[in-house]
């Protein structure tokens, strides 16, 4: 048996087109154009190529994207006050705070001064619990874009055994609570977690998110579970140079899996499309507007 190949990319481009039809939909019939503002503190490069992916696909929807680049010695003070400014700005349904930020920043801090109302990426504690409590939340985007894929594949997920390797504010706990919301039986392991191998078997979902190379193989996968691969992890090829993997060992799971998302191309692209997707379902909250079918979780 071969695993079927959820493709991240082709799954992130249908979202990104409902996303770009309920744009066009609010313009034509309302006259409201969602708006997405990203905030960069310093130069890292991987943030920088990120920050520019959004803009591009943030245009490309047609939505206001707006970009607000601080230096990286820039004062708590002024990083808060840009914050509260896009917060008071009707024209801005969504705020993004590219992470990480530089050491002498708290993060906690800036992410919880967003209004939790457009906080599209889902980090704010008022998000947290509302989601940790079945309520109306913004959803981190990874596990919203994997809830998503899932659903595509397997249809209802009521009463499945889903395992979800990791335990981070961003993937971990946010996905558990997901499955959750859609009946599944859910277990969260992690690098404590006894006989790892043994409780992976037993998963008709398994979502790696440890940020570990390849440390799933094949035979902890149960024949025919479906494997949502978060982790992104570069590693050193033989003949010199480095290549992306994934936390599980792809082939051998592939092998075993029913279906399995690729690293890159699985998840990674989904989690643009998502940030798209929470913006506009931000923008339609705050105009008591019905919420685009199928980009919510």
């Amino acid at each position: 048996m071969t695993a079927t190949v959820i493709d991240g990319k082709a799954f992130a481009a249908k979202v990104r087109g409902l996303v770009g039809e309920h744009v066009a939909m609010l313009k034509a019939d309302h006259g409201i154009t969602p708006g997405l503002a990203v905030v960069l503190v310093g130069d890292d490069p991987a943030s920088q190529v990120y920050v520019k992916s959004k803009g591009k696909m943030t245009v490309e929807v047609g939505m206001k994207s707006v970009e607000h680049r601080m230096d990286a010695d820039v004062s708590e003070a002024d990083l808060l006050a840009m914050v509260q400014m896009l917060n008071d700005d009707p024209t801005i349904h969504g705020i993004l705070v590219q992470l990480p930020l530089p050491d002498h920043l708290n993060s906690d801090l800036v992410i919880n001064s967003i209004n939790p109302a457009k906080d599209v990426d889902g980090f704010h504690i008022s998000n947290v619990g509302l989601l940790g409590t079945g309520q109306k939340a913004m959803v981190p985007c990874t596990p919203l874009g994997s809830l998503m894929m899932l659903r595509d594949q397997l249809g209802s997920l009521s009463g499945l055994n889903a395992v979800v390797i990791g335990r981070s504010n961003i993937v971990g706990k946010p996905m558990a609570q997901l499955l959750l919301g859609d009946s599944c039986t859910v277990t969260i392991a992690h690098s404590r977690t006894k006989d790892l191998a043994d409780v992976v078997r037993r998963a008709d979902i398994v979502v790696a998110a440890v940020g570990r190379a390849q440390m799933v193989p094949g035979d902890w996968i149960k024949p025919g579970a479906t494997v949502i691969d978060v982790g992104i992890n570069r590693i050193d090829k033989p003949e010199g140079g480095t290549r992306l993997v994934g936390d599980v060992d792809y082939d051998s799971c592939a092998a075993v899996a029913g279906a399995i998302t690729p690293v890159p191309g699985g998840v990674g692209p989904m989690t643009i499309a998502c940030l798209l997707a929470n913006t506009v379902t931000a923008c339609c909250r705050a105009n008591n507007l019905a919420e685009p079918e199928g980009l919510t979780a």
